[in-house]
């Protein structure tokens, strides 16, 4: 049985020259549901991802995001979060956010990151796993 994805060379839209978008890549584009290829070799899209720079030195994704001055719901204190909060929903800061993170043995992340077929970053596995470990109503 032949695959239906092979490698294929697509030409970039900033530096004019030819990468590859491998079979791989393809299918990881069909399972993200992404629609169109990419438009830039690796090298060219990295140079855009730091044009993004924050001014703290970290790099940025190249796109604006808001944030938001709100209170703390543990600590009271003023903070600043990436998102817009939601009515009723507490909101922490970064501190008390990191106190209540469920710490996970390197075993526990590898498990749930084979089970997924995909590397998962510490965030979300730490989500899944408080989500796994409440109790049933």
């Amino acid at each position: 049985m032949q695959s239906e994805f092979h490698d294929r060379l697509l030409t970039c839209v900033d530096c004019r020259s030819q990468f590859v978008f491998t079979a791989g890549e393809q299918i990881f584009f069909l399972d993200k549901q992404f629609k169109n290829d990419p438009k830039r070799c690796k090298p060219c899209k990295a140079k855009r991802t730091t044009l993004g720079a924050r001014p703290d030195g970290s790099p940025g994704t190249g796109v604006m995001r808001t944030e938001t001055r709100t209170e703390c719901s543990e600590c009271h204190i003023e903070t600043t979060v990436p998102f817009k909060p939601t009515q009723g929903r507490p909101v922490l800061c970064r501190q008390c956010f990191q106190g209540k993170r469920i710490p996970l043995s390197g075993d526990a992340t590898a498990i749930l990151s084979a089970a997924s077929g995909y590397d998962l970053n510490p965030v979300a596995v730490d989500a899944i796993a408080e989500a796994l470990l409440q109790p049933q109503a």
